[in-house]
Formats: structure tokens, sequence, C-alpha cells
């Protein structure tokens, strides 16, 4: 059973976020670690109990940004991803004044964000040695 929350548990999302990022795509810590962490919202999704993925959403005036998405390799496939963004972008929602969602993507995940309503604008950027495109939902 998948669930998703709100969670202040930073510790179990950066331990997710260091399988992902550092150990499997082997961005720096310096680039994965910063000073945002305690002002963000932090999304923690279980499957049957076990900590399998996270979102970290920033308010940025009118934009809410998602960053730091990722899932365990063992949960992929299953459209805990896609759950993830859903519950991140609702809770967007119930932000006063928030009109937008805006992320940056990995270039190889672009489909998978269109499908849940982005859309790429601008040109591909390097962050952490992986090309990505900023997108953007229109709430």
């Amino acid at each position: 059973m998948i669930d998703i929350q709100e969670t202040r548990d930073i510790a179990a999302c950066r331990a997710l976020r260091r399988v992902v990022f550092i150990e499997e795509q082997g961005v720096s810590e310096a680039d994965e670690v910063d000073d945002k962490d305690d002002e963000a919202i932090h999304l923690l999704a279980r499957l049957n109990g076990k900590p399998v993925g996270s979102a970290r959403l920033l308010v940025m005036g009118n934009i809410g940004k998602v960053g730091r998405v990722c899932v365990l390799p063992e949960a992929r496939g299953t459209g805990l991803g896609a759950e993830i963004m859903r519950a991140a972008v609702q809770r967007f929602r119930a932000v006063a004044g928030v009109e937008k969602v805006k992320l940056g993507a990995q270039t190889h995940a672009l489909g998978f964000y269109e499908r849940l309503g982005f859309t790429a604008f601008g040109p591909e950027f390097d962050d952490a040695g992986i090309p990505h495109r900023e997108m953007m939902l229109t709430l």
C-alpha cells in the first residue's frame, strides 16, 4: 500500500536522496545537500510502511517549485513517482497565491512530467552534471 504524507523527517528524505542522487546518479554531496531543506515542505512516500520516495516543495512567491523528486529502484514502475507529483501539485493548490508549479526535469524524464501536464520551456541546462530542462504547470 502506497502512503504519501507531508513530513518533518528530513533525515529519511535525505537518506532516499542519497541513494538515488549521490550513489546511483553520481551527484556530489555538495550539489545535493543545500540550505533549503529547513524552509521546504517535504513529502515522504512509503510502500508497505517503508520509505521509498520523496519530494521537496518550495514556495517562491506565486510559484511552487518541486525538487529532489526521487523513488528507490525497487519502487519504480509502480506509479509511485506520478503519485508523488500529483500530491505535490495538490499541496501547492492549498497554498494561497501559488499560481504555477515549476520544476527542473532531467531530460530523460521530460515525457513523464509532460504526461502529468507540465510543459518544458527554455534551453537545456546542466545541473550537477545531468542535462535538465525547466518545466511549468499552471494551476
